[in-house]
């Protein structure tokens, strides 16, 4: 079974600290930076690279400043077995 990854994007000059995005990530991967954005804010940072893509921390944004990417990783995974080969073969995979 395929892996899902995911990874955010933060708009950190429009971020306005509120952690609602923090208290929705069941990964605990979101934080309040200790710096300020340009209007004074805290900020949200990514602070760990566990993040699967749910989509909760975009979802409870009021400034919709966060972007929410997946990707699914592909365990490698055996896609054929080739046995009593007495001669030249030429396999080709599709990936």
């Amino acid at each position: 079974m395929a892996k899902v990854k995911g990874d955010i994007v933060i708009d950190i000059e429009k971020c306005k600290g509120c952690e609602l995005c923090a208290s929705a990530c069941p990964q605990q991967s979101l934080e309040l930076t200790r710096k300020l954005n340009s209007k004074g804010y805290h900020y949200i940072v990514k602070i760990e690279d566990n993040c699967t893509g749910c989509t909760n921390c975009a979802l409870v944004c009021p400034d919709s400043v966060i972007k929410v990417y997946r990707r699914t990783v592909k365990k490698n995974e055996q896609v054929a077995t080739i046995t009593n080969v007495t001669g030249d073969i030429t396999v080709n995979l599709n990936s």
